[in-house]
C-alpha cells in the first residue's frame, strides 16, 4: 500500500501506467479525426487542381484534453485507491483475526462482517499474512475452523462469504489449533467478541484459557458489540397457554415483547414480557389464546434483531388436546369420593377437560381428542357404537376398572379380561401391595420414573396370551398388566386397570398419575408407539437469523426420546426433527444452552467498538466518471461529424462541451471525496401506521383488553376477508386491531367492537376521536355477543350493560330496528335475518338522512357476536360453533358480514334501485 495523506492506493504498480500519458497525447495529435463530409456540387470546378501543400486537420485541443482525462481516469481506477484508509497497529507484522460467528454473533452480524473486511483488506494494503479463526464449531465439509497464514488478499473472500451459525460457540476447541500457527513473528491478535461467555463455561475458566492463549500469541484487542443476544425458552409445563422465559446478559428493555406466529407466518398474538423484580435481566411472556388459536401457533420470537435463540419452534406438545371425560352426574357433598375428582385433578395442569355424556363429547364440534371413562361411567351398549366410530377416526378412548368393570362381559376394553378381579388377602390375591416395575421401552410411559410410594391393592386382570405382551404398556413388579392398549383403525384403546379412586391403589394421588395421563394425551399428535425408538430425521432447520431453512449436509437424526446433554451444533443444528408421517419434533436453542452470560475481558488486553470506518473505495467513482466523460466524447466526435446536429459556432460551443466535461467529470470525482449525508430520520410510529393501513383496504376492530376477545375478533374479520377476496371485488388484506387512545380511525371503512363484561369506557380524547371518525363517514358496528337484544324488553345483559358504559360519553344518534327495505339487506345479497353464532337478536341502525354521508348509518348495535360466526383459520375452516343453525347460520353470518362490509366501502347507492321502476316508465314513455 502506498499511502498518500487522506488516499491509499490497493494496486500502486498499475500508477506506472500514467507514464503512457504522454505517448497517448502524441498519437491523438497524429491521428486526425474522421473528415466531414459536406455535398457540394460545385466541387466539379476543384477538379484537376493541385495544391502544393496539404495540412491534415488535428484533433480538437479540448477533445484531447478530454480523452487524456478518460485514460488517466481508467489507470487511477485500476490501482484501487480508496479515501480514508484504516490505520493499520501492526505494520510489518502478520494479523489473527478471530471471529465469534455463533447464534448470538447474528444480532449485529453485517457490522461484524464489515469491521472483518476492513482489518483484512487493511492488511492486504500492507501485504502482510492473515490468520483467520472461526469460533463456532464446524460442519464436515467446510473449511476447517483456522485458516492461515495467508496473504490477507487470499482470506478477503472467505470473509466476505462468512455468515453466522446458529448454534452455540466452542472458543475453547480452537486453543490448540491457535498456539499451533507458524507465525514467524509476533502477530496482532483482534478477537471481534459477540460479548457473550461460553454457554458450557459457567465459572468462566475456558474463557480464561482461550484468552490467555490469544495473549500469549501477541497483543489482544477484543471488539464488542453494543449489544448481547437474549434467549427465549418455552416453558416445558403443559397448560392452556403458552409460557416463555427470557434470559439475556444485559438488563430487558422495558417494552420486550414475544410474537406468536402461525405456520404460514401470520401474527397471531404478542405478548409483554414482565420483567424478573430481582433480576432485570429474566422475564416472562404467557400468551393466553383460545384453543383453536393457541394450537395454531407454529413459533414464538423475541422482538428485536433476529436471532435463533430468539426464536423457539412448537411443536405438538405444547398445544392444547381436547379431553373430555364421561359424567356421572353430581357427586353431592363428597366430591373426594369422586373418582371424576382425582381424573379432573391430574388433568388441569396441562388441559381445561370437557365433561358430558358419550354423545356430547364425540360430537364434531366438541373438538374432543381424548376421553376419559371411570367406571362408573362405562359406556352403554348404545354408546359404544357411537365411541367404536370416534376411535377407528383417531380419538384415544381410556377407560378405568372398577368392580363393574370387572363384571361386564361386553366391555369396550382392548384386552380380554378375567371374571372378577384381584384384591389384597382375596382369592387370587397377593400378601401385601404390589409396587410398579420399571416402564418397558416400547411404552409411551417410558423414561418416567416410578415413585416407591406407587402401590397397587386391587387390579382387573388380563386374561393371559402370547399377544398381551405387546399390548401392555405398564405392569406390576410381578408383570401383571397395569395399563394395555390397543390400535383401532386411527384411535387407540386404552385401559387402566385400577379405579380412577385411590381405593385400589395409591396411583390417582402420586404426580406419576399426571405424567401418564399427559403421555397418553400426547399420542393424540400421531406419534407411534410402536415406533417410538425410531430417530427422528431432520425435517428443517434454523439459520442464525431464525429463519427455517433446508437441513444442512451435515445435519444427523435425533434419537427418539429427548436424551440429556446433546447439545444443537453442527450435527443437531436447531430446527425441527421428525418421522415421516409421524410425530414432529422441535428441537431449539432455548433450554439446551446455559442462559447467557456476560464476557469478562481479560486485563491486558485494549477492547474497542464495533464502530464502522469510513474508509471508501475510489474505484467505482472513477470508473463511472470515465465511462460518463467517454460518452461525452463519442457526442462531440459526432459533432465534429455534423452526424448529431449542424455546427455553426464552432469556438462557442466547444468551449461549452467542455466546460460541460470539466464539471461533470468534477461533480463525479467529488463524490466520494464529499462528507457523509446526514441520517434523515425515520419514520415515526404514526406515520408508519398510516402509510401501512393507507396502501391497502383493513378491516378494524377494537382491542378490548381482554385476550380472547381479541383474538376471536381477529380470526373473524380474517375469516370475513377471506369470503370478500373469493365473493366479491373488494380486496381487503385481513384485521386490523386499533387502540382507540392512540391510533388513527380515519382509514377503516367500519370499526367491529366487541363488548366485554367490565369494559373500561374511553377517555375523552378517545371519544372525541371516535365523534371525529362518525362525523367524517365512519361506521361502529357495536356487538353486545350475548344473545337477542331487545327482545322482551330485556337490556339487563353484561354486553348490554357494557354497551352502555363505553358509549355514556358519545352523541349517539336514535335508533331504529332494521327496516325490511334497508340497505344492508341487499347490499351484496338479498337478506331478511342477520344471524352470527347466536340468532334471533335484533339488529339497530342509526335513523340516517339519505343526504349525509351517503345515507350510510354511523352506528349499527346487535348482539348475535357475529365474529365468531365469521372466524375462520387458515385453511378456511371455521373455529366456533354456531347455536343452533349449524352451517346454514353461518353461511347467512358471512352473508350478513359481505353486506355490512359493501354497505360501509360503497355507500348507499343499492337505494337508487327503488327509482328503477319509475325510470324505465319514463324511458318507455
Amino acid at each position: 500500500m502506498i499511502p498518500a495523506g487522506l488516499i491509499a492506493f490497493n494496486a500502486p504498480l498499475v500508477l506506472f501506467a500514467l507514464i503512457a500519458l504522454p505517448v497517448i497525447y502524441w498519437l491523438l495529435r497524429v491521428l486526425p479525426p474522421s473528415p466531414r463530409r459536406v455535398p457540394f456540387p460545385a466541387v466539379r470546378l476543384l477538379f484537376g487542381l493541385r495544391s502544393e501543400e496539404e495540412t491534415p486537420a488535428h484533433t480538437p485541443p479540448w477533445l484531447m484534453a478530454l480523452r487524456m482525462l478518460i485514460a488517466g481516469l481508467v489507470i487511477l481506477a485500476l490501482a484501487q485507491p480508496v479515501v480514508n484508509p484504516v490505520a493499520g497497529g501492526g505494520a510489518g507484522r502478520p494479523l489473527l483475526l478471530v471471529l465469534d460467528d455463533d447464534w448470538a454473533s447474528a444480532v449485529d452480524w453485517p457490522l461484524r462482517r464489515e469491521v472483518a473486511l476492513d482489518r483484512v483488506a487493511q492488511a492486504a494494503r500492507d501485504d502482510r499474512l492473515v490468520a483467520l479463526a472461526r469460533t463456532s464449531p464446524t460442519p464436515i465439509g467446510d473449511p476447517p475452523p483456522v485458516i492461515g497464514p495467508l496473504p490477507a488478499r487470499e482470506v478477503l473472500p472467505l470473509v466476505e462469504e462468512f455468515e453466522p451459525r446458529p448454534w452455540p460457540a466452542d472458543r475453547a476447541a480452537l486453543a490448540a489449533p491457535l498456539a499451533a500457527l507458524p507465525f514467524a513473528t509476533t502477530p496482532e491478535v483482534v478477537w471481534i467478541a459477540n460479548g457473550l461467555a461460553d454457554t458450557g463455561d459457567a465459572d468462566g475458566g475456558e474463557d480464561d484459557d482461550f484468552a490467555a492463549t490469544l495473549q500469549s500469541l501477541g497483543p489482544l484487542t477484543v471488539l464488542l458489540g453494543e449489544r448481547t443476544a437474549p434467549l427465549l425458552v418455552l416453558d416445558d409445563r403443559p397448560g392452556p397457554r403458552l409460557i416463555a422465559s427470557i434470559a439475556a446478559a444485559e438488563p430487558l428493555a422495558a417494552t420486550a415483547t414475544v410474537r406468536a406466529r402461525a405456520g404460514d407466518g401470520r401474527l397471531l398474538a404478542q405478548a409483554p414480557v414482565e420483567l424478573n423484580a430481582s433480576d432485570p435481566r429474566r422475564g416472562t411472556a404467557t400468551v393466553d389464546l383460545p384453543t383453536d388459536a393457541l394450537n395454531r401457533i407454529a413459533r414464538l420470537e423475541l422482538d428485536g434483531p433476529p436471532t435463533a435463540g430468539g426464536v423457539a419452534l412448537v411443536d405438538r406438545r405444547w398445544q392444547h388436546h381436547g379431553i373430555g371425560i364421561v359424567s356421572i352426574g353430581d357427586p353431592g357433598l363428597y366430591p373426594l369420593l369422586s373418582p371424576l375428582h382425582y381424573v379432573d385433578r391430574a388433568i388441569q395442569p396441562f388441559s381445561e377437560p370437557l365433561t358430558g355424556d358419550v354423545e356430547t363429547l364425540t360430537a364434531g364440534n366438541a373438538a374432543v381428542d381424548v376421553i376419559l371413562a371411570t367406571d362408573e361411567g362405562l359406556p352403554g351398549v348404545d354408546a359404544r357404537r357411537e365411541l367404536d366410530a370416534w376411535i377407528e377416526d383417531g380419538g384415544i378412548f381410556v377407560q378405568f376398572a372398577g368392580p363393574r368393570l370387572a363384571e361386564a362381559t361386553d366391555a369396550l376394553v382392548p384386552v380380554a379380561l378375567r371374571t372378577g378381579d384381584r384384591l389384597l388377602s382375596g382369592s387370587m390375591s397377593w400378601t401385601e401391595p404390589m409396587s410398579l416395575a420399571p416402564f418397558p421401552p416400547g411404552s409411551p410411559f417410558a423414561g418416567l420414573e416410578v415413585p416407591d410410594d406407587v402401590v397397587v391393592n386391587r387390579q382387573v386382570l388380563a386374561q393371559p396370551g402370547p399377544e398381551l405382551v405387546e399390548h401392555t404398556w405398564a405392569q406390576l413388579a410381578d408383570g401383571t398388566p397395569l395399563v394395555t392398549a390397543a390400535r383401532r383403525g386411527e384411535g387407540w384403546l386404552v385401559l387402566v386397570h385400577v379405579s380412577a379412586r385411590p381405593d385400589w391403589s395409591t396411583l390417582p394421588l402420586s404426580g406419576l398419575f399426571v405424567e401418564m395421563l399427559q403421555r397418553i394425551t400426547e399420542l393424540s399428535d400421531g406419534q407411534e408407539v410402536a415406533g417410538s425408538s425410531l430417530p427422528l430425521a431432520p425435517r428443517a432447520s434454523l439459520d442464525a437469523f431464525g429463519r427455517l431453512t433446508d437441513p444442512p449436509p451435515a445435519a444427523r437424526p435425533l434419537p427418539a426420546e429427548p436424551a440429556t446433554g446433546i447439545v444443537p451444533g453442527p450435527q443437531h443444528p436447531p430446527g425441527l426433527y421428525g418421522t415421516e408421517g409421524g410425530v414432529t419434533r422441535a428441537f431449539n436453542l432455548g433450554g439446551t444452552i446455559a442462559p447467557p452470560q456476560l464476557l469478562e475481558v481479560p486485563e491486558g488486553a485494549d477492547i474497542g467498538g464495533l464502530a464502522g470506518t469510513d474508509e471508501k473505495p475510489l474505484m467505482p467513482w472513477l470508473l463511472a466518471a470515465a465511462a460518463l466523460l467517454l460518452a461525452l466524447d463519442a457526442l462531440a466526435t459526432l459533432w465534429l461529424k455534423g452526424v448529431l446536429f449542424h455546427r455553426t459556432t464552432n469556438h462557442a460551443t466547444a468551449r461549452t462541451m467542455a466546460g460541460t466535461a470539466a464539471v461533470l467529470a468534477l461533480l463525479v470525482l467529488a463524490g466520494p471525496l464529499a462528507p457523509p449525508p446526514a441520517t434523515a430520520q425515520g419514520l415515526t410510529d404514526d406515520e408508519s401506521f398510516a402509510l401501512a393501513m393507507s396502501t391497502e383496504t383493513h378491516l378494524a376492530y377494537v382491542m378490548t383488553g381482554d385476550p380472547e376477545v381479541d383474538s376471536v375478533s381477529e380470526a373473524g374479520l380474517n375469516g370475513l376477508t377471506q369470503v370478500l377476496r373469493l365473493r366479491t371485488a373488494a380486496e381487503p388484506v385481513g384485521a386490523v386491531g386499533v387502540d382507540l387512545e392512540t391510533d388513527d380511525l380515519a382509514f377503516f371503512p367500519f370499526l367491529y367492537w366487541p363488548m366485554t363484561e367490565g369494559q373500561e369506557p374511553p377517555s375523552p380524547a378517545a371519544v372525541a376521536r371516535l365523534e371525529t371518525y362518525l362525523q367524517t363517514g365512519g361506521t361502529i358496528v357495536f356487538d353486545t355477543r350475548d344473545g337477542p337484544l331487545g327482545q322482551g324488553g330485556g337490556l339487563g345483559g353484561a354486553g348490554q350493560q357494557a354497551l352502555r358504559n363505553v358509549t355514556a360519553g358519545m352523541d349517539v344518534p336514535p335508533l331504529v330496528p332494521v327496516p325490511p327495505d334497508h340497505v344492508l339487506t341487499r347490499a351484496f345479497y338479498l337478506l331478511q335475518d342477520f344471524p352470527g353464532r347466536f340468532d334471533g337478536g335484533d339488529v339497530w341502525v342509526e335513523d340516517t338522512d339519505a343526504s349525509v354521508n351517503d345515507g350510510v348509518a354511523s352506528i349499527i348495535v346487535g348482539s348475535n357476536d357475529w365474529a365468531s360466526a365469521w372466524a375462520m383459520d387458515a385453511a378456511g375452516r371455521p373455529v366456533m360453533p354456531v347455536i343452533p343453525g349449524g352451517d346454514m347460520q353461518r353461511e347467512m353470518a358471512l352473508r350478513f358480514g359481505v353486506n355490512l362490509v359493501m354497505y360501509a366501502l360503497t355507500g348507499n347507492y343499492k337505494a337508487d334501485q327503488v327509482h328503477l321502476p319509475a325510470i324505465i316508465e319514463r324511458l318507455g314513455q
